[in-house]
C-alpha cells in the first residue's frame, strides 16, 4: 500500500501529463485524510468510491508502453541507412535528420518528408521525381511494416536487394524509370501481398523468374523496356481458372526487351545478322565455290588422261595380236 503522499504525489503524476489525461477520470485524487476527531461525527463519512492507489500505480506502469509513443529501432535503422544511401542534389529531404530517423512517427503524423505512419510505424515510403541518386539500400527490409515503397522516377543504379523479401507486407513496389541493373530477384515471390510490381524503363536483364508467377494477389505488372531475355513464363502470361485462355497481362507489360519472347509476345525470332556476318558469309561461300570449281576441274582432267592412256595402251595390244596371227603366204 501507498502512504498519503505517495497517492498524491502519483495523482499529481497522472493530472501533469497529457497521455495520463483519461486516467484522471478512472482514478481520481485521493480525499483528504480526516482528522481523528471526525470520527466522532454522528453522521457516517461517505467512502470514496475510487479504484485503491495501489492498484492505480499498477495500472499506470502496465498502460504506459502503449500511452508513450517510442520510436522502432527498425524503422530507425532503415531510414538512416536509406539516407546514407541516397544522393539529395536537390536537398527534397531536408528534414531526413538524425533527430526524425530517432522518432520518425507520432501515432499517425509522419515527420519524414515522403512517409507516412501507421500506428507509430513507417507504412509507406513515397519518393517519385525527387532527382535521387545512389542505390536501393538493402536495409529496407528493417521497415517490416512498410506496404507502400515508390522509388520511381528518379536515377537509382545497381540492382534490387533481395533482402526485400523479408518485406512480407509490401503491397506496391514501384521502382520504375531509374537506371537499376541485374536480374529480378525471384524472392520477391514470398511478398504475398504484392498486387503491384512496377520495374519499367531500368536496364535489368536475365530471365523473368518463374516464382513471381506465383503470386495471385497480383494485378499489375510492367517489366517493360529492360534487357531482359528468355521466354515469358506460363503463369504470368495466361490466366487460370473460369478466365483460362485469356492473357493474365497484355503485350505492353513486356515490350522493350528484344530477346524476351513467348506469349502475349510474338514466338522466338531468328535476330538478324550483322553486315560483318553477311560479308564472312560471301567472301566465304565464295572460296568454297572456288574450291569446289578447281577440284572438280583437276578431277576431270585426271580422268581424261586416264581414259587417253587406256584407249593408247589397248590400240598398241591391238596391233600387235594382228600381225602375230596373220597367216603366212
Amino acid at each position: 500500500m501507498l502512504s498519503h503522499s505517495q497517492e498524491c504525489q502519483l495523482a499529481w503524476s497522472i493530472s501533469s501529463f497529457p497521455f495520463f489525461s483519461p486516467l484522471r477520470y478512472i482514478f481520481p485524487a485521493p480525499m483528504a485524510r480526516s482528522s481523528p476527531l471526525s470520527s466522532v461525527s454522528p453522521q457516517r463519512q461517505r467512502q470514496p468510491t475510487h479504484v485503491p492507489m495501489s492498484e492505480a500505480a499498477m495500472l499506470v506502469f502496465i498502460l504506459l508502453p502503449f500511452l508513450i509513443a517510442s520510436a522502432d529501432p527498425d524503422d530507425e535503422s532503415c531510414l538512416s541507412h536509406l539516407w546514407r544511401s541516397f544522393e539529395d542534389p536537390s536537398n527534397s529531404l531536408r528534414n531526413w535528420t538524425k533527430l526524425t530517423f530517432a522518432s520518425p512517427c507520432n501515432g499517425f503524423t509522419s515527420y519524414l518528408e515522403g512517409a507516412t505512419c501507421n500506428n507509430g510505424r513507417i507504412y509507406k515510403l513515397s519518393l517519385p521525381g525527387r532527382f535521387l541518386r545512389g542505390s536501393v539500400s538493402p536495409f529496407l527490409s528493417n521497415c517490416t511494416n512498410l506496404q507502400t515503397l515508390d522509388l520511381s522516377s528518379n536515377f537509382l543504379m545497381g540492382p534490387i536487394p533481395a533482402e526485400l523479401s523479408s518485406l512480407l507486407n509490401l503491397a506496391v513496389l514501384n521502382l520504375s524509370s531509374n537506371s537499376l541493373s541485374g536480374q529480378i530477384p525471384p524472392q520477391l515471390a514470398l511478398c504475398a501481398y504484392l498486387n503491384v510490381i512496377d520495374l519499367h524503363s531500368n536496364q535489368l536483364s536475365g530471365p523473368i523468374p518463374d516464382q513471381l508467377g506465383l503470386l495471385v494477389r497480383l494485378s499489375a505488372f510492367d517489366v517493360s523496356y529492360n534487357r531482359l531475355s528468355g521466354p515469358i513464363p506460363a503463369l504470368l502470361a495466361n490466366r487460370t481458372g473460369p478466365a483460362a485462355g485469356l492473357p493474365r497481362f497484355n503485350a505492353s507489360s513486356f515490350v522493350g526487351n528484344k530477346d524476351l519472347y513467348g506469349y502475349p509476345l510474338p514466338p522466338v525470332r531468328g535476330r538478324g545478322l550483322s553486315v560483318l556476318a553477311i560479308v564472312g558469309i560471301g567472301l566465304g561461300s565464295g572460296m568454297l565455290s572456288l574450291v569446289l570449281s578447281f577440284t572438280a576441274v583437276c578431277i576431270w582432267l585426271k580422268i581424261s588422261e586416264q581414259n587417253a592412256a587406256t584407249a593408247s595402251g589397248i590400240m598398241n595390244g591391238e596391233d600387235g595380236k594382228i600381225s602375230h596371227h596373220m597367216p603366212d603366204y
